[in-house]
């Protein structure tokens, strides 16, 4: 049995195609979740109980973890510590190896130019101290033997069918789609890269039926040669006919937009990852597993083809 705990998500739901791969034997743990396979075993969990949690684990030989918490500082230092050391101690008992799909919010600011896995942690958000917790946390119980676990950590990702969960799906897709100006925040002449959630999810599978694979963290599959703001826009307009027009939002903006809307209020803290090159390196993966990331005209042109053609 292999486990996925927050299944509903965009990789939770890509991750279950790609496992499929693997096993027929997939639980997808949330509060309602939905079948991605036909074999797929459904189990309804609050995962901050542990006791259900102890249950959605139990039987497995892998966990992942793809939950998302509400975008909010305040759910997650309240919620992420509470669900690590349940999953942790839950998956000591069984013992269930672990695989946790993290993002890059603890690596220093001043480090996001060529991010690799041994890029420097030291969160400079509020949102990055509670994931650079969970991160030791786990790591600290995979240093002492106590459990096999693994980190695979994803950039921004886009990908098709993610709306709501994706800053390039809100900014520029969706208003390009209908007609509208794209958005981008501070700066349009910086790169940034973004993660395509098929690799990540393919990448992630493999990564968890890989016995060499544990212990270790691992940059999941990201294509090189990332964009800067303005031609990532551009790109998404030629494909879908229309102008790139184009609105950037500063921080004093960003804070206005705040008022009227949770996500970008809390999003303030993150806009230093947009006035910088964000450059995600994913070597190691691709060189251990002869991986060929999506490139980013082949990603836009599936999501065009996926979510706006009729």
């Amino acid at each position: 049995m292999q486990t996925i705990l927050g299944s509903g998500g965009a990789i939770g739901t890509e991750l279950a195609k790609e496992l499929n791969t693997f096993t027929d034997d997939i639980r997808l743990v949330s509060r309602n979740p939905k079948k991605v396979n036909t074999t797929d075993h459904l189990f309804s969990a609050d995962l901050l109980d542990y006791k259900q949690l102890e249950k959605a684990i139990e039987g497995s030989e892998i966990a992942y973890i793809t939950v998302g918490f509400p975008y909010s500082y305040k759910v997650w230092q309240q919620a992420w510590p509470r669900f690590i050391e349940n999953v942790l101690k839950a998956c000591k008992e069984r013992p269930t190896k672990l695989v946790f799909f993290d993002n890059i919010y603890m690596y220093d600011k001043d480090q996001l130019d060529g991010m690799t896995e041994d890029t420097t942690i030291n969160p400079p958000s509020k949102k990055g101290q509670v994931r650079a917790a969970v991160f030791h946390s786990l790591m600290d119980e995979i240093n002492k033997g106590s459990i096999q676990g693994l980190v695979a950590r994803a950039a921004d990702f886009y990908g098709p069918s993610i709306k709501g969960t994706s800053l390039l799906t809100e900014m520029g897709f969706d208003p390009l789609s209908r007609g509208k100006k794209a958005s981008w925040l501070m700066s349009t002449q910086y790169k940034h890269s973004f993660t395509y959630t098929p690799d990540a999810a393919k990448a992630t599978a493999i990564l968890g039926n890989t016995p060499s694979a544990y212990n270790q963290v691992w940059h999941l599959p990201t294509a090189k040669n990332p964009k800067i703001g303005k031609e990532w826009i551009e790109s998404i307009a030629q494909k879908l006919g229309t102008k790139p027009k184009i609105q950037v939002a500063n921080k004093f903006i960003t804070q206005v937009l705040g008022l009227f809307n949770p996500i970008m209020k809390e999003f303030v803290e993150m806009l230093y990852q947009y006035d910088r090159t964000y450059v995600f390196n994913s070597d190691k993966f691709e060189k251990a597993f002869d991986f060929k990331p999506t490139p980013y005209e082949q990603g836009i042109s599936e999501i065009i083809e996926q979510d706006y053609r009729e």
